[in-house]
């Protein structure tokens, strides 16, 4: 919506979001019920964030439906039924829009608007925001919910402006959908967009080669109506089955498991694996607690996995391509597919593997490898998205002194806590780098950090404090223990989007924090127990509360006594406990 810029006299609003997904729009609605002025900017024209933009065939959420929704209101719970263990992507959206439309939200969002730069004023102790409109904006605290997946990669290759088809992209699909009936099409990648769409796409295609340079693992999703008894379930006590879902290292219910894969009988790991496989989804990663440890149990449920491919795929060959070799299972996030790996079975569908032929680029016809050329009406290109930097990295954005984040993170992205960044007064992120995000359900994360960035700015307010900073000492020691919670695990040995690995150029770096949503809430809740520990606040130009330390890392949990080795063990190599 237009909305007039304020003068250079106006005081500034309290917050400005960037960011109408699920993120911002909480957001929004958290402030202005807490009486702050409070307005965002969305570069859509609509909200949803991710499920505004992702509209290929297929897509969908790979969190089960009833944990991947809002808790915080329990009129908007009852007034809403999903209708698929999985939601698809245009019921997301509805959702989304109803969300917006339930609480008022659109009057306070600039849409078809991008943030181009923001500067931290240190005299006026504001943000100065301009925007693809030539607007300027002025905001107390700027709260960036840029999402972790919106930017995409848009990977190019040679020759591509000569192909004279359609191409489309995974990430900008086309709002009135595509129709490929009757068309020799191909599909460049397979993570998780091109493993949704793949199946759609091969029912409609006359001929669909895919591309693969990186096999996935991928769960089968067993999507269909959710089953009553699973929401008579739920719908007995909302508020025990949300608690318990945060209450887990993923944000979601999993049934997690302390038997380890290399201390149980054979017959016993088939069978657990084989229940979690038959209920589908993610549930097969919490089956034994060493999987994400111990290369031993992680190459037990690989081979489980290879074999369900094999199952599936009946040409062996094709079966031995899709099956995953680089990477650990479990090290990248998981896909959950509805027929992935039966569609290599239809005639009208052929694998690349682009390792034994690789792509050399395009032609006016089509894909030509080091093999062969291959035409096509339309090519779409799946090859990912910039991850949990990409949105932030595109605002010239400059805090304190006029540092740029850029130079602040030219070695990978550093943050406290995956909320705020030293150097950068009153800016917040959103389950940006740092935080668990990405390696958990997102809408409990959401709520998390909404929730706490909300409290941060009533604490301010009562105080009359004018701003609050990360201090560069806690921002350190966060970088160490999130270095210390992944050391132990195999998630560093693929070459994945949580390592930036897809980007050419980008620094290598674990960006999630691999501690677990619920441990990440208790340190939260210590912070701000011990008067927000490791932060500096202040009023205007004086000091009012600086705690630069950070110790609030609670203590280590449970940990199997099979276990204890190996994790030792690696933290002793990385450098991260002394040697003994």
């Amino acid at each position: 919506m237009a909305t007039s810029s304020p003068s250079k006299s106006a005081q500034p609003i309290d917050a400005l979001i960037v960011g109408a997904g699920f993120a911002g729009m909480y957001m929004l609605h958290k402030l202005r019920g807490l009486g702050f002025n409070a307005s965002a900017v969305e570069a859509g024209s609509g909200v949803g964030g991710t499920w505004y933009w992702n509209r290929y065939p297929g897509a969908r959420v790979d969190i089960q439906s009833l944990e991947y929704s809002f808790g915080f209101d329990e009129e908007l719970e009852k007034d809403w039924r999903w209708s698929e263990r999985y939601a698809p992507q245009p019921e997301l959206l509805q959702y989304a829009e109803h969300v917006a439309e339930r609480f008022d939200l659109k009057r306070d969002i600039r849409f078809n608007t991008r943030v181009t730069a923001a500067h931290w004023d240190e005299a006026a102790q504001a943000w100065k925001v301009e925007t693809d409109k030539g607007e300027a904006m002025r905001c107390r605290h700027l709260i960036l919910a840029t999402g972790c997946l919106s930017i995409p990669t848009d990977v190019t290759f040679p020759g591509l402006g000569t192909y004279k088809g359609d191409i489309y992209r995974t990430s900008r699909w086309p709002h009135e959908g595509v129709d490929f009936s009757g068309k020799r099409v191909g599909i460049i990648g397979t993570g998780s967009s091109a493993i949704q769409s793949i199946p759609v796409i091969a029912q409609q295609a006359e001929q669909l080669t895919v591309f693969q340079r990186t096999p996935n693992y991928s769960m089968p999703a067993h999507n269909g109506p959710i089953p009553e008894a699973d929401f008579q379930a739920w719908a007995k006590d909302p508020r025990a089955y949300r608690a318990a879902s945060r209450d887990t290292v993923g944000g979601f219910q999993n049934e997690p498991s302390e038997a380890m894969a290399t201390a149980t009988a054979p017959e016993e790991i088939r069978a657990e694996l084989e229940r979690r496989w038959a209920w589908g989804g993610f549930r097969i990663l919490g089956a034994f607690a060493d999987t994400a440890v111990d290369p031993e149990a992680n190459r037990i449920v690989h081979e489980f996995v290879a074999g369900k491919i094999r199952q599936q795929v009946a040409d062996p060959a094709v079966a031995e391509k899709l099956t995953p070799k680089d990477h650990p299972f479990g090290t990248k996030r998981p896909c959950v597919d509805t027929g992935y790996y039966a569609t290599f079975n239809r005639p009208n569908v052929e694998l690349v593997d682009l390792r034994a032929e690789p792509l050399s680029g395009f032609t006016a016809e089509g894909i030509r490898t080091s093999a062969k050329d291959y035409a096509f009406d339309a090519v779409v290109l799946a090859t990912g998205f910039d991850a949990m930097t990409g949105a932030i990295d595109r605002i010239d954005l400059r805090g304190a002194g006029g540092r740029r984040i850029k130079d602040h993170w030219a070695e990978g992205p550093r943050t406290y806590l995956g909320l705020m960044v030293a150097g950068f007064p009153n800016l917040f992120t959103i389950t940006g780098p740092g935080s668990p995000s990405v390696l958990t359900n997102m809408i409990n994360s959401i709520e998390q950090h909404v929730e706490w960035i909300a409290d941060c700015l009533v604490s301010l307010k009562q105080r009359q404090q004018t701003s609050i900073e990360a201090s560069p000492e806690a921002e350190a020691a966060w970088c160490r223990h999130s270095t210390e919670a992944v050391t132990p695990t195999m998630l560093p040995q693929a070459n994945s989007w949580y390592m930036g690995a897809n980007v050419p150029g980008k620094p290598r770096m674990f960006m999630p924090y691999a501690g677990g949503l619920n441990t990440y809430t208790e340190i939260c809740r210590q912070v701000v127990a011990k008067g927000y520990e490791g932060f500096i606040i202040r009023q205007g130009d004086r000091v009012l509360s600086e705690s630069r330390a950070f110790t609030s890392q609670p203590a280590p949990g449970e940990i199997p006594e099979n276990l204890l080795p190996i994790i030792m063990g690696r933290l002793m190599a990385a450098g991260l406990l002394p040697a003994e």
